[in-house]
């Protein structure tokens, strides 16, 4: 794995345990992704799509209001009914498009059944839902994690940001490279994965934002970069 040149070596900074034990220390168990069922849980990786979680949770009361939030109804709303439901996820017009897409690739491979996808290789099922318009590797590797229970570190900008800012790696990785770090220095644990990215999402709404507000933050004593 190529990182770059490093100031401070890997081997003087914690391991990455270590700062999961300090996250959860500070923000408890996540309980994170939030759904009552897998379905649920894929629409909403594909509609926090550059949006807040709180727009998207407005979106999925309508979804639900509306009884749609099911692949036998969602097959049948028409599209344009789709956007205006999930209007508040923002791009809405975009997003139904993509929810679909993705319908359509669940009856393709999976004869429309969530339980039967599930049952399909990580690797092969990854590669399949990259295919799918409007979801890239963040997406995909939400749903394995959160909603099919497959092994994958999810990758999103806090945790590029903790990583370099942190000193793990010199300049942003790319999603490749922070997903192949935290899966060569992790045990490959489901519950795991899962909390772990909770936790980052959490420090990075609270502290590791654009502008770091370092003070108080649960990884301050780490070497970090001045802005």
């Amino acid at each position: 794995m190529k990182q770059g040149r490093h100031r401070i070596s890997l081997s003087d900074l914690p391991g990455l345990m270590e700062v999961y034990s300090s996250l959860r220390e500070r923000f408890g168990h996540r309980d994170w992704w939030p759904g009552d069922t897998p379905f649920e849980i894929i629409v909403g990786a594909i509609l926090t799509q550059n949006t807040a979680w709180k727009n998207v949770e407005k979106a999925i009361a309508n979804l639900k209001r509306e009884k749609v939030l099911s692949v036998a109804a969602m097959r049948r709303i028409p599209q344009d009914h789709l956007a205006e439901l999930i209007r508040s996820s923002g791009y809405f017009n975009q997003k139904a498009i993509k929810l679909k897409a993705f319908i359509s690739f669940l009856d393709e491979h999976y004869s429309g059944s969530i339980a039967k996808m599930a049952k399909a290789p990580l690797e092969t099922l990854r590669h399949h839902l990259l295919e799918v318009k409007g979801i890239g590797p963040e997406t995909a590797d939400s749903i394995l994690l959160y909603a099919l229970n497959k092994p994958i570190f999810v990758i999103d900008a806090y945790t590029k940001r903790l990583l370099q800012r942190h000193h793990y790696f010199d300049k942003e990785p790319t999603y490749h490279e922070a997903q192949e770090f935290f899966e060569r220095n992790l045990p490959a644990n489901l519950d795991l994965f899962n909390d772990y990215h909770a936790q980052i999402v959490a420090v990075g709404h609270h502290y590791c934002k654009p502008k770091p507000r370092c003070e108080g933050c649960p990884l301050e004593h780490l070497p970090h970069r001045s802005e």
